[in-house]
């Protein structure tokens, strides 16, 4: 993956850095080490800049990148603020002893299904699982009825997904959550045999658009994105949404942390708040991220399916095992 490195950002003085590389923000702004869509995390700093006057700088990077640098850090990292795309990132992170509390006041704003018991981490923003599908290829009666079912021999050569990412491992962190180890295991094995590895979810909906797969395993934004362009790389697509509470109707929660050895927590904690906040949670509704809104009260883009119409399954996003998944999946020969 390539980082890119730009200048400050107008008067919000957001500072985009490769990951890894010297800090820039100020004593008195804050280091968010990001590994949420650019563009997002690029309008929230802006943002919570012009209301607050407190500089951000943003390093971009990925999940498992930055959770495990972030360990490897320890209490040395220069990082004030986490935020993810997907929940297991988080998990390694907290489990690590690394986050601070988040306040009250921002937990508050957030209802408890997008949040940890624990409190040192908080949900974003969040992402549908969909089965993305070529439709001069397959008509409704001819979907999967579940994401399990993409196991079964007549779907052999048929369907994709993109291993080797972050989002289809947290789908995957959610299946042996909800169906154990040994059908986690059995369905991953299925998979290896049935299926067509492409690098990306945007690439494997390409694929499909363009009809060289059925089908694919991502989640909803990528359709919606390219929608709102010129929808060349979907207009052969529509979503199947497996609902039922199936494994595949899996929503991801992104989250967003205050490092424990952040040296302006205060800001830290601010820049949580506001993301969290009317002001964030706006720009989930009004941006081009197509991400779901996780505030209470607060309005996803109305393009979207809505959160309580996807009929997902509980999860509990604190036991997500990224480990034990790259474990099974490595076994598997998907890795």
């Amino acid at each position: 993956m390539k980082y890119a490195l730009s200048t400050l950002v107008g008067a919000t003085a957001l500072a985009i850095s490769l990951i890894g590389g010297p800090a820039m923000a100020e004593d008195d702004g804050i280091i968010v080490y990001n590994a949420q869509h650019e563009n997002l995390t690029k309008a929230w700093a802006e943002g919570f800049t012009k209301e607050t006057g407190i500089k951000v700088t943003v390093r971009n990077g990925g999940d498992s990148d930055f959770s495990n640098q972030i360990v490897a850090e320890g209490t040395s990292s220069p990082a004030d603020v986490f935020l993810t795309e997907n929940s297991p990132a988080m998990v390694l992170v907290e489990t690590s002893g690394l986050f601070a509390p988040v306040d009250a006041d921002t937990l508050a704003q957030v209802p408890q299904d997008y949040q940890p018991a624990s409190g040192k981490w908080v949900g974003v923003a969040a992402r549908s699982t969909v089965f993305a599908y070529n439709k001069t290829k397959l008509t409704a009666d001819q979907l999967p009825k579940s994401m399990l079912d993409l196991a079964d021999p007549s779907w052999k050569g048929r369907w994709a997904a993109s291993p080797s990412g972050a989002d289809f491992q947290a789908i995957v962190s959610a299946l042996l959550q909800l169906k154990g180890e040994a059908a986690t295991a059995g369905w991953l094995k299925a998979m290896k045999t049935n299926f067509t590895a492409y690098k990306g979810n945007s690439t494997v909906m390409k694929a499909v658009n363009a009809g060289e797969i059925e089908g694919g395993v991502i989640y909803h934004y990528y359709y919606f994105g390219d929608q709102a362009k010129t929808g060349e790389n979907s207009k052969n697509v529509e979503l199947h949404y497996f609902k039922n509470q199936d494994p595949g109707a899996f929503v991801s929660i992104s989250g967003g942390g205050v490092l424990a050895s952040s040296k302006h927590p205060k800001e830290a904690q601010a820049f949580l708040k506001w993301v969290t906040g009317k002001g964030g949670q706006d720009v989930l509704k009004t941006g081009d991220s197509f991400e779901y809104a996780v505030g209470k009260g607060a309005k996803s883009n109305p393009k979207l399916v809505p959160l309580a119409d996807l009929q997902a399954p509980k999860v509990d996003a604190t036991t997500l095992n990224s480990k034990k998944v790259t474990d099974l999946m490595t076994a598997a020969g998907l890795l």
